[in-house]
């Protein structure tokens, strides 16, 4: 079974999952047993700033305004912090340049932090086995090679035309279909 993980799955029309309506989802696992990944380009109405008042910790005045992602619609009261920085002891590689933390220990030092990049999500999008499989053999989902720099450093409303244009896709041109079969 090929893996998915790390790409990035794009939402195509078909999908009609508004969860998932335009979304760019870095997969983080995918295997026998069922897929996770994050969406990182839908912005949750919430701040770096608000969540880290709310949760008494120091933020960099520079990270106040930084949008917190709503990274998919299980667990959302759940954080996940994708980052560059490979000096924070609680990671997990994703892809080179891009590390995955799920702890408070974690995210202060990364919340403190102004010159390295972070996006930090709520929440996850999960799959039971072979679902993911499916969704794809109908064209709900478009795969594409990830890099951190795009899910870190791009412009997360932009990031899913961009993608699709990368690809060779013009995305005025995508409408709902069967897929390919």
């Amino acid at each position: 079974m090929k893996t998915l993980a790390p790409g990035l799955l794009l939402a195509m029309p078909q999908l009609g999952d508004p969860n998932f309506h335009r979304s760019v989802v870095l997969m983080v696992e995918h295997g026998e047993g069922g897929s996770m990944g994050l969406v990182v380009n839908r912005g949750a109405p919430l701040t770096l700033g608000e969540l880290a008042r709310g949760q008494s910790m120091k933020i960099a005045p520079e990270r106040d305004l930084q949008p917190v992602f709503i990274g998919g619609p299980v667990e959302p009261h759940r954080g996940f912090i994708l980052h560059d920085n490979d000096s924070i002891e609680e990671k997990h590689p994703v892809l080179p340049g891009l590390y995955l933390s799920v702890t408070l220990d974690a995210l202060g030092p990364l919340l403190e932090t102004p010159d390295i990049h972070m996006r930090f999500c709520l929440g996850y999008a999960g799959w039971g086995p072979k679902q993911l499989e499916q969704e794809m053999s109908v064209g709900s989902w478009l795969f594409s090679e990830a890099t951190a720099q795009a899910i870190l450093e791009g412009n997360p409303s932009e990031l899913w035309g961009e993608t699709l244009r990368g690809m060779g896709v013009d995305p005025a041109m995508l409408m709902v279909g069967k897929g390919m079969h």
